[in-house]
């Protein structure tokens, strides 16, 4: 019964719950800014450079082959590396938009109050003693 009460203890930590909170939101959060570039920035783009959809951008390794009927018998071999831009696109959008929300939450905090400014303490016997001898042997070098 001992591991069971351990188990849980460590999943009711708070840590533990923010994190799992955290992962389910950052996974919707993900589909949408995926939706996003997939649905909105990328059609645009791709209709500047020429109406090209970059998931279909790919280099044909092996062309497929196909029987007398024409059913496909070997499929082609493709390097899809349209997909590729488009995920590294969904990235760096996700980046910023995390880099973002990050840097406002931090705008968020209160900053604390600068402390007033307070008079030094004195200092201690010996450096007061030792000051006091170098101001007058200065004085006796005039």
């Amino acid at each position: 019964m001992k591991f069971i009460d351990e188990f849980k203890q460590f999943a009711m930590k708070g840590n533990v719950v923010d994190m799992a909170v955290g992962i389910i939101i950052g996974g919707a959060f993900g589909k949408i800014v995926s939706s996003f570039v997939a649905d909105v920035i990328m059609p645009p783009i791709g209709l500047l450079i020429g109406g090209v959809n970059f998931t279909d951008l790919r280099i044909t390794l092996k062309q497929e082959i196909l029987d007398a009927a024409g059913a496909v018998v070997n499929p082609a071999v493709t390097l899809n590396y349209g997909n590729f831009v488009q995920v590294v696109f969904d990235f760096l959008i996700i980046a910023f938009a995390i880099f973002s929300m990050i840097k406002f939450m931090n705008n968020l905090k209160k900053k604390p109050e600068p402390a007033a400014p307070s008079t030094p303490p004195p200092p201690p016997a010996d450096v007061q003693l030792l000051t006091e001898i170098r101001d007058l042997l200065k004085k006796n070098d005039k």
